[in-house]
């Protein structure tokens, strides 16, 4: 169990202060009893001129967890992996598959991570810990791997594709979360969802044995999600009595809305410069 937690947002598509760079990505920085965790990296421009502003040395990391391998997740990494080389890097293997986005009006889009193999990874970053199923970083802090799929109205929420024609859907494998377990409770620092806030949950309830979860933090993608989607959202939420509930990144402005409306005196508005304290 961590006693003292604090998790700082480096990146993120809106910035609280104006002297802190925001893009459309994640990144979160994270102290857990001495041990420094960088959560996603951005896409890269933000990452080290907002660490620097907010007092942060990204050399000291000594994790780094990739939540999966889009640009908006990776970027920094790219852009970083020499600072960071020292850090254990925890990443699913299907996080360096080709990514596409494919949309019939607009096309094709590479929104995969410029990463290389992870072979070409070793080579700046030595330490790499692949994490197809649960994996522990340190005794309170874990990766959750791939997510089972056990729902039906959860999908990854995008036109996905392994492929440029669009004929291979992205399953998005690759999506993980962490999970941080606190007096308070379990906090879940999410990075896109992409397997589904619900599905997400129900996993680190059953990894953890824990039914009660003090936070969750981070991209929920509930962007293009129906009105029952959102609901059933919200009802996990409560269901595990979510204490902080902090959706950004591509959690989507609707969606947001409808949780802070739902819970309002949990909802927290996070934000590049945000810090939030367990």
């Amino acid at each position: 169990m961590i006693e003292h937690l604090r998790i700082t947002i480096l990146v993120e598509n809106t910035a609280e202060q104006p002297e802190l760079l925001a893009e459309h990505g994640l990144a979160m920085w994270i102290e857990a009893d001495g041990r420094n965790i960088l959560f996603d990296t951005g896409q890269g421009p933000a990452l080290a001129p907002n660490a620097e502003t907010l007092g942060i040395n990204l050399a000291d990391a000594h994790d780094l967890v990739l939540s999966h391998g889009h640009y908006d997740h990776t970027g920094g990494l790219a852009a970083q992996r020499d600072t960071l080389c020292k850090a254990n890097l925890y990443v699913h293997p299907d996080a360096f598959a080709s990514k596409f986005g494919v949309i019939p009006k607009t096309g094709a889009r590479f929104i995969g991570a410029a990463l290389g193999s992870l072979d070409e990874l070793r080579q700046h970053i030595p330490s790499i810990i692949p994490t197809p199923g649960p994996t522990e970083i340190v005794p309170g802090v874990s990766v959750t791997g791939e997510i089972p799929r056990r729902n039906n109205f959860e999908d990854v929420g995008g036109p996905f594709f392994l492929d440029e024609d669009g004929a291979a859907p992205d399953a998005m494998t690759d999506d993980q979360a962490l999970y941080i377990e606190t007096e308070k409770g379990m906090v879940v620092l999410l990075g896109c969802a992409h397997a589904g806030l619900v599905n997400t949950l129900d996993y680190i309830a059953e990894l953890s044995g824990q039914r009660r979860f003090h936070a969750v933090l981070g991209g929920m993608h509930l962007i293009r999600a129906s009105d029952e989607r959102i609901s059933r959202s919200i009802d996990a939420l409560r269901t595990y009595d979510v204490q902080v509930i902090g959706p950004c990144h591509c959690t989507g402005p609707s969606a947001a809305d409808k949780i802070r409306s739902a819970l309002p005196d949990r909802f927290l508005k996070l934000a590049a410069g945000v810090v939030v304290s367990v």
